[in-house]
């Protein structure tokens, strides 16, 4: 099959907004995603937009990080407009929770770091104690002693995010074959040729965004890119009327009414399965 000037491989998050700014820029994409049975973040992960914390040691990716926070509200606001899919994105500014003095020290200390490189105008963060953090999340429990807030960060909804994301690729004349594996990447003569188990695509240029998948087809183009799996476990509450107007790094309220929280780091492959032990844990922190 003769595909187009870019073949994005794989239809996450990631793949799919890069699949989406191109199409609004006139290049013509068709991605290729493996589908639901694929290990997929995109579908359960916390719905953070969140700069404070990130890029300590990388001030590249710090910059990074706080203009795309900035480009959000028109992001949100557009892609709204051209598919009719709202992502419930807000931004009120986060909540980083310390149980301890050394860890709000830590943070602290990793904020500083941070901002040292940072050039972007504006406040980035403040530090509070139990009292100021109280005042401003009522029902604060006394296990926290302090915290840090960032009034860049932000929260939506990862799922209509992606939905709207494919939307709006499409809408934009792009392509989406799902439920196609890809075996192979060959690198030939103008561009490439892509092996699926459901046939071969042809493109000029390929974006590689196949998550966990990337460590297998890396190598096929001479590229590395060593990504391992970590499981998170998230706990999802009933639907409840608003109580926190900010996210934080463990406990947000979504726009539907429901509470997450979470979140575990366990080193167990590709073991998608829940804990009783994860869930205990998260629960009473």
């Amino acid at each position: 099959m003769r595909g187009a000037d870019t073949l994005v491989i794989g239809g996450g998050l990631v793949g799919a907004a890069i699949a989406y700014g191109l199409a609004r820029r006139g290049v013509s994409t068709i991605v290729i995603d493996e589908g639901d049975v694929a290990f997929r973040a995109s579908r359960g992960n916390f719905g953070l937009v969140w700069v404070q914390g990130k890029g300590d040691g990388m001030p590249d990716y710090a910059a990074w990080t706080r203009l795309s926070a900035d480009l959000w509200p028109r992001f949100a606001e557009e892609l709204g407009a051209e598919t009719g899919i709202g992502t419930v994105y807000d931004k009120p500014g986060g909540f980083f929770l310390c149980r301890s003095e050394a860890e709000l020290a830590e943070q602290e200390a990793r904020l500083q770091r941070i901002r040292a490189k940072n050039t972007a105008p504006g406040p980035d963060y403040e530090v509070l104690d139990h009292k100021a953090l109280a005042e401003r999340l009522p029902g604060l429990g006394p296990a926290v002693i302090g915290g840090t807030y960032c009034p860049h960060d932000g929260h939506c909804n990862p799922l209509f995010l992606l939905r709207a994301l494919h939307v709006g690729h499409t809408a934009l004349g792009g392509r989406y074959l799902p439920n196609r594996k890809v075996g192979d990447i060959r690198p030939e003569a103008g561009g490439f040729t892509v092996v699926t188990d459901g046939g071969k695509v042809q493109g000029d240029r390929v974006v590689l965004a196949a998550g966990l998948g990337s460590a297998r087809l890396a190598p096929k183009l001479g590229l590395s890119v060593p990504v391992v799996p970590q499981r998170g476990q998230v706990l999802v509450t009933q639907r409840a009327a608003p109580r926190l107007a900010h996210p934080t790094v463990y406990v947000r309220q979504t726009g539907e009414g429901s509470f997450l929280l979470g979140d575990s780091h366990e080193d167990v492959g590709f073991d998608e399965g829940t804990t009783p032990e994860a869930m205990t844990f998260i629960a009473r922190r």
